[in-house]
């Protein structure tokens, strides 16, 4: 039996780890579950059983090929740049830090070993320029204090 590269064991312990998931994503997994299994019954013995959560029409894994190309036109259709789908573990991270989730918290989310962890953050991790322009603002505001607005002129509105 040929072991597929998707299905081999992780690099690392952490790569089995609980990851939280948003409720309306779980609902959305839930109502995934109750259509494939409508679609299960429906392809009867032509079924094909496996561990997967996303299958073909028939069961069976899907072919990494569908994601990449699912991923592409997702791209397309957002008007957004093209990338990579292991970009989205960039974004991901990203977006956790922006968040507000503690640096640990993100580092067990995204499967990184203590040890490896800071050199990860800082590989995937990416500080957005409005980010910094903000910690330039309050740094101004605490040495020179908030800044004074101008008066707003009645007529204009300005």
């Amino acid at each position: 039996m040929q072991v597929r590269r998707e299905t081999k064991n992780t690099k690392s312990r952490a790569g089995h780890r609980a990851v939280p998931l948003p409720g309306p994503l779980v609902a959305m997994l839930r109502a995934h579950v109750e259509t494939q299994e409508r679609e299960r019954m429906a392809a009867g013995d032509l079924w094909i059983e496996s561990d997967y959560v996303f299958t073909k029409p028939l069961g069976g894994p899907l072919s990494p090929n569908t994601d990449y190309h699912d991923w592409k036109r997702l791209l397309d259709d957002a008007g957004v740049r093209n990338a990579r789908l292991h970009n989205a573990r960039h974004t991901a991270a990203t977006v956790l830090m922006l968040s507000g989730v503690p640096a640990r918290v993100i580092d067990q989310i995204m499967g990184w070993e203590p040890g490896t962890s800071d050199s990860m953050r800082a590989r995937y991790l990416h500080v957005p320029d409005a980010m910094l322009k903000d910690v330039a603002r309050k740094i101004a505001e605490a040495i020179w204090g908030a800044p004074e607005t101008a008066p707003v002129d009645k007529n204009t509105g300005q």
